[in-house]
């Protein structure tokens, strides 16, 4: 069976998309493999999901929010003055 696999610029747009409509959104990894992967999800679109929020947070587009004995959330990064 051949799998297509989303690409990882198309994952990211559409990420930043969602959360810039929705500020106060935030998911966790899941939940954003959910959504967006939705009923083609598989350990690889987990791991591509994972690389692609990753590359997001190290350019400071989002933020991983930690919240101590719970998931990890991620929410778009607020600009401070």
């Amino acid at each position: 069976m051949n799998t297509c696999f989303p690409d990882k610029t198309r994952i990211a747009r559409e990420i930043m998309s969602y959360l810039s409509a929705r500020p106060d959104a935030q998911y966790t990894l899941d939940g954003i493999v959910q959504w967006w992967m939705g009923e083609q999800k598989s350990n690889q679109h987990t791991t591509l999901a994972k690389e692609v929020i990753a590359d997001l947070v190290t350019q400071g587009l989002i933020e991983k929010i930690r919240i101590e004995g719970q998931t990890s959330y991620y929410r778009i990064r607020t600009k401070h003055g």
